[in-house]
């Protein structure tokens, strides 16, 4: 098993050159950051979810400059999208900031991706909630595109443009892994379509053995081999010995822990005592 670490980036939380040294320092894996480009006030101040929503959400650094600190600061951990918001950005610039990013840091990005949950949020990006994913799988598609030829072309219904160039290609070949974060049916099956694995965000190990079984069995009817997919597992606190070596038999490849938005003095017993269930 493999361990990785996951934060909400913000000015006040543990800074992501510092906590990257950290975790390459501890042994761990992966560094993963969240992304979200604004919290719209609307919902903020709607009854339910919105009071009680944590600062960190609105207080996000831009992902990729995040990530570009992370990575500049070590060289042997992964730096991963834990996820990016595809659907709120241009497919054909993010197919450059990715490749650019994988390029520059000698293969360290994963692509974890998702279609969102803040309706009020892909609003003001113009992205229509009941079809997110169906844009989403359009823009996996184009990036791959742009990703692995030398002259790109797409044509879809979210996504269209007319044969191009565009440089520079990713380090990793053919592409860096695209893992896909969300539990619905819809993220279970784009997963299944399009990308290279699936990392859900805190769900119930009972709920997330069942859920992979299903994800293979998707795999497997698109002609996929289910044992390709890589299997991620956000936690907010480490899994018992029993239940590690569980995830183990079903195929889990990682667990990534989330220090949400902490700071420094905060995350650091937490990283030490991953460290200690990593060895």
């Amino acid at each position: 098993m493999q361990f990785g670490v996951h934060v909400f980036p913000t000015q006040y939380s543990f800074q992501p050159d510092e906590l990257a040294r950290a975790v390459e320092d501890r042994g761990l894996d992966s560094l993963w950051f969240s992304e979200h480009t604004h919290i719209p006030i609307r919902f903020l101040q709607a009854p339910g979810r919105g009071s009680s929503l944590p600062d960190y959400y609105w207080q996000t650094y831009d992902i990729f400059v995040a990530m570009t600190l992370a990575a500049a600061a070590t060289k042997n951990i992964k730096i991963a999208t834990g996820v990016s918001l595809v659907i709120e950005r241009d497919p054909i610039l993010l197919a450059k900031e990715t490749a650019t990013f994988d390029l520059l840091s000698k293969g360290r990005l994963i692509f974890g991706v998702g279609a969102g949950w803040l309706e009020s949020e892909m609003a003001d990006h113009g992205v229509v909630y009941r079809t997110r994913f169906q844009l989403l799988k359009e823009q996996i598609r184009a990036i791959q595109e742009i990703w692995t030829t030398d002259e790109s072309e797409f044509h879809g219904r979210f996504v269209n443009f007319d044969k191009m160039k565009a440089f520079p290609k990713p380090y990793q070949q053919p592409h860096p892994p695209i893992i896909m974060g969300g539990a619905g049916e819809k993220s279970i099956e784009c997963a299944a379509e399009v990308c290279n694995g699936w990392a859900p965000w805190l769900m119930e190990w009972t709920k997330a053995k069942e859920t992979i079984a299903e994800l293979k069995r998707q795999a497997a009817a698109n002609g996929r081999d289910p044992g390709s997919l890589e299997i991620s597992l956000f936690e907010k606190s480490i899994p018992d010995k029993k239940t590690i070596a569980e995830m183990e038999t079903a195929g889990v490849k990682r667990i990534i822990l989330t220090i949400l938005g902490q700071s420094r003095e905060e995350a650091l017993p937490t990283l030490d005592l991953l460290a200690r269930t990593n060895h």
